[in-house]
């Protein structure tokens, strides 16, 4: 406290006493990462609303980042402090680490928890402007001071990121796939460009499928945004990327045959018969990973497309397996057995009709 500091209506003995009293107080405070500290816990140790208020005043040792919210130094908050801040004002249990609270506690979702995640597609924690919060939807708070408050009937597990709870990526994906939509909606071309590059990120650095960020996508009714649309190939085609490497890995781990990889098959002088990835001759089956399948619910004609191939593919007596990259990745046990059934399968069928394999 400052010598030239004065009390107004409170006798110097007492305000010196108080001082004392709050400077043990404080003390005794937690230290090292825990610069944040809410109201609550400062009541729990000792210190009152006023001396609170005494530590925040103009050139104290503290501050008030948020409502109720404190950071225990003078000068900018870090970014995992002002991440800790945000927790505390949207009602996280101070004791609560990682996933303690099984979904019914705030988690860091959006840009923020992306940038936790380790996305590059997206900017620092020290560039952005707000942090994004998740919260039961029942939690009565506003927006403040840079932390924006997202709503959910049914909060998902937190997943522990550098110590601090963070949605799912495919739910922080909606979060803040909605912030890049709107921005893109008023003509910026650098949030579409993001938006592109973070849901490509999201499949290709092994986070998620694109399944699981079309279905959150979904459920935050963000498909049919225009910009979110333009975005969704992007996905596709990393979702179809990954599915086509973990194909690759389903095969040899599981030492199936070697197939013809990614091929055109096309009747003698006839029309094409469409791309498979893997296609054994001998056997005359053809495995394909289905991507599109991940936005079938926004584009139907995926599905009439597949349909139409696997038929015109088994009236020749080729067996048209699909996959999906979420199978492969969830399950490739089982996949491969799939796969393996049907290659012991063609010597019960009658011999197929001959195509020509084309590398694609």
């Amino acid at each position: 406290m400052n010598a030239n500091h004065r009390t107004h209506g409170i006798p110097a003995a007492s305000a010196a006493a108080g001082a004392s009293a709050a400077a043990a107080a404080s003390a005794a405070l937690p230290s090292g990462e825990h610069g944040v500290l809410g109201a609550g816990q400062l009541r729990d140790h000792g210190l009152s609303a006023a001396e609170i208020a005494e530590h925040c005043r103009p050139g104290g040792p503290w501050q008030q980042l948020l409502p109720q919210v404190y950071l225990l130094h003078p000068g900018p908050p870090t970014s995992r402090e002002r991440v800790q801040a945000a927790l505390l004002y949207a009602g996280r249990d101070p004791g609560g680490h990682g996933p303690v609270g099984g979904g019914r506690e705030a988690m860091v979702t959006g840009l923020a928890a992306l940038a936790l995640h380790g996305f590059s597609a997206v900017p620092p924690l020290p560039r952005l402007r707000r942090i994004d919060v998740l919260v039961p939807r029942h939690r009565r708070l506003r927006d403040a001071g840079g932390v924006a408050l997202h709503r959910a009937r049914e909060l998902p597990r937190a997943q522990d990121v550098c110590g601090l709870p963070c949605a799912p990526v495919p739910r922080a994906l909606a979060d803040a796939v909605g912030a890049l939509a709107g921005a893109a909606g008023s003509g910026d071309a650098g949030a579409t460009d993001t938006l592109r590059r973070v849901l490509g990120e999201a499949v290709l650095a092994g986070h998620c499928v694109g399944a699981s960020v079309v279905r959150e996508l979904a459920e935050a009714g963000l498909l049919d945004l225009p910009r979110v649309a333009a975005a969704l190939p992007a996905l596709e085609a990393a979702d179809r990327t990954m599915g086509e490497e973990r194909l690759y890995a389903m095969v040899r781990r599981h030492q199936l045959p070697d197939p013809m990889w990614n091929v055109e098959l096309v009747l003698p002088g006839g029309p094409p018969l469409g791309g498979v990835d893997a296609y054994w001759p001998d056997q005359a089956v053809a495995v394909v990973v289905d991507a599109r399948a991940a936005s079938a619910g926004h584009d139907e004609s995926s599905w009439a497309r597949h349909a139409r191939q696997r038929e015109r593919l088994e009236a020749l007596g080729i067996t048209l397996v699909p996959l999906t990259p979420a199978r492969l990745a969830a399950r490739p046990e089982q996949q491969a057995a799939v796969v393996r059934t049907a290659l012991m399968a063609s010597t019960d069928r009658t011999p197929a009709a001959y195509v020509v394999v084309i590398p694609r």
